[in-house]
Parts: C-alpha cells; sequence; structure tokens
C-alpha cells in the first residue's frame, strides 16, 4: 500500500496544560532541544514553566502563545527524526498557523517564538481586561449566528461577531462583553444547544483586535518571511499563498478576521488528504477534523506511543 496523502494541523490556544509533552521530552532529543532554543531566545526557562509553573501563568495569552508554538515545532522535529512521512500540506488554528509557518521553513523558530510573544502582548492590551469576551456556541448553523450577532451588535450598541467557524454547529462568538452577553441571550432563544462563555481575556479575531494588528504589523514588517516548502491553509481565506508578502500581511489580517477552520479543512480534504496528524498538545483539532470530514483519519501525538503509531500506521 502506497503512502496516504497526509496533512499537519496546528494547535491554537486553549491546549495549553501544566505537564504537557513530559513523556515526549523524556523520549525525544528533539522535543529537549527545542524547548532550550526556545528558552534562549526569550531569556527564561520554559520547560520549567511549562512543568512547574502556574496554569494562570500559563494562561497569559503573551506566553501561551510561544509555549505552544514551541509545542508543536517540538513534535514536528521529532516526527522528522523518527522518520514520520512528510506532509503534503499544512495549516494551523489562529496562534497554529505560525507553527505551520515555521514547519513549513517559511518562518524561522527563533524569529517565531519571539515573534508571537508579542502577539500575545498587542492581543492582551488592545482591549482591556474585562471589557471583551468569547462564547462557544453549539447546534447553530453558521448563518442564524451571523443574523443574531448582527441583531445583538445593533441592539446593545457593542460589537458581537462570530470569529471561529470551527467546525459544522460549532462557532466562538466574541467582541464586548456587553455585546456578547446580548448575543448568548439572543442565541439561546434561536435554539442554541449551548452558549458558553469561554475562559479568555481578550476578544480575538474581531474588529476590536486592529490596533493589535497595527503593533503586528510593524513587527513583521523586518521579519525574514520565505516560501512555505510545505503549502499552508491560510486561516483569512482558507486557501495557500506562495508570495511572502502576502503571507505577512495575512498574519496581520488574522487577528482581526474570524477564523475558517471549516473552509481550511475542507481545503485539505480538497487537496487529496487522507490523513490528518494534530501536531501540538491535545486533541481538539482532531475532534473537529472528524466532525468537519468523517472520511478523514485523525492522529494526536502529543504522547510518544501516539506519534509512533501514527508514523507506522501511515507508513504502512
Amino acid at each position: 500500500m502506497s503512502e496516504q496523502l497526509i496533512a499537519l494541523v496546528f494547535p491554537g490556544q486553549g491546549s495549553q496544560k501544566v505537564g504537557m509533552l513530559a513523556a515526549a521530552h523524556e523520549r525525544f532529543q528533539a522535543v529537549r532541544d527545542t524547548f532550550a532554543e526556545a528558552s534562549q531566545a526569550l531569556g527564561y526557562d520554559m520547560w520549567d514553566l511549562v512543568q512547574n509553573g502556574e496554569q494562570d501563568a500559563l494562561n497569559l495569552t503573551e506566553t501561551t502563545q510561544p509555549v505552544l508554538l514551541t509545542c508543536s515545532v517540538a513534535l514536528w522535529r521529532a516526527w522528522l527524526d523518527e522518520d514520520g512521512p512528510r506532509p503534503a500540506i499544512m495549516a494551523g488554528h489562529s496562534l497554529g498557523e505560525f507553527s505551520a509557518l515555521v514547519c513549513a521553513e517559511s518562518l524561522a523558530f527563533a524569529d517565531a517564538v519571539q515573534l508571537v510573544r508579542q502577539r500575545g502582548a498587542f492581543m492582551q492590551t488592545a482591549v482591556p481586561v474585562g471589557e471583551g469576551a468569547m462564547a462557544a456556541i453549539i447546534g447553530l448553523d453558521d448563518d442564524t449566528i451571523n443574523r443574531v450577532c448582527s441583531e445583538a451588535a445593533t441592539h446593545s450598541g457593542r460589537t458581537v461577531a462570530a470569529v471561529n467557524f470551527n467546525s459544522p454547529g460549532q462557532v466562538v462568538i466574541a467582541g464586548h462583553t456587553g455585546g456578547v452577553d446580548e448575543a448568548i441571550t439572543r442565541l439561546k432563544e434561536a435554539g442554541a444547544k449551548r452558549a458558553m462563555p469561554l475562559p479568555v481575556s481578550a476578544p480575538f479575531h474581531t474588529e476590536l483586535m486592529k490596533p493589535a494588528g497595527e503593533r503586528l504589523a510593524e513587527a513583521v514588517a523586518g521579519l525574514s518571511i520565505t516560501a512555505p516548502a510545505i503549502p499552508v491553509v491560510h486561516n483569512v481565506h482558507a486557501q495557500t499563498e506562495q508570495d511572502p508578502q502576502r503571507i505577512r500581511e495575512l498574519l496581520v489580517e488574522q487577528i482581526y478576521s474570524p477564523v475558517q477552520w471549516t473552509r481550511c479543512m475542507q481545503t485539505i480534504a480538497d487537496a487529496g488528504a487522507t490523513a490528518a496528524v494534530e501536531c501540538g498538545p491535545g486533541k481538539v483539532l482532531s475532534g473537529l477534523g472528524r466532525r468537519i470530514d468523517k472520511s478523514l483519519q485523525c492522529f494526536s501525538v502529543e504522547e510518544p506511543d501516539d506519534l509512533l503509531a501514527a508514523v507506522a500506521a501511515l507508513k504502512a
């Protein structure tokens, strides 16, 4: 049997937990080396924070972002060291898009880990803590959510919009706290099975992030970006790009634009991928992948035995 056409997908914020990658760090030299490289770039012992820090510290977005990027790159390097098959295409959810670009050799790891720390700081300071909110909406179609958010925004005079189209029937909304509260009430009335506020401190991927986008644009302006060696599907429009300047623009646009994850996964399936490997902590994207395309084989590789099993299965 020939090797399958595979995709690698990289998670965003929400997958972080104290103690993650402990077994992988013990098993794979590449994981140890990658955390050492990140620690040197950022000036603190990242591995100690991940294993021994407080969860609240790990949840601060300017910490979460470089930590998750490092986890993903570490597992990718372990995948290569274990002779894992080369993917035909990649994508990352929100922050994960930066991880994908590093692994596709478009961004240097040391540059990216510093850039996403800045990205986190810019996102956190764009909206004062307490003024923004996000909520997960389960069980309504995209059009209904968009319509109800528009009505809630008009009625409350506050920003609220759908910002993560994660899978059919699972969408995240965000905006001003008052706008999100109004939308939650209206979405429940419209038939949402669940409408749950999320424990985040800023309304990511809304127009309220435009000040963060302006600062990020300055940060990426001088950054070396090259054409990816492996195509990367971008969150903003669910297409791949080869032009470094266009990639630079999309990384900025992404911070205040919805994450079109359902469409990204459809693009991956349309490219012929029959398997998706979630390269990072957790199994969130694997779950979403199965909901988007039931024929897609999904693997998560945070644990060493799972990584080795995925390599074996995809080379069989």
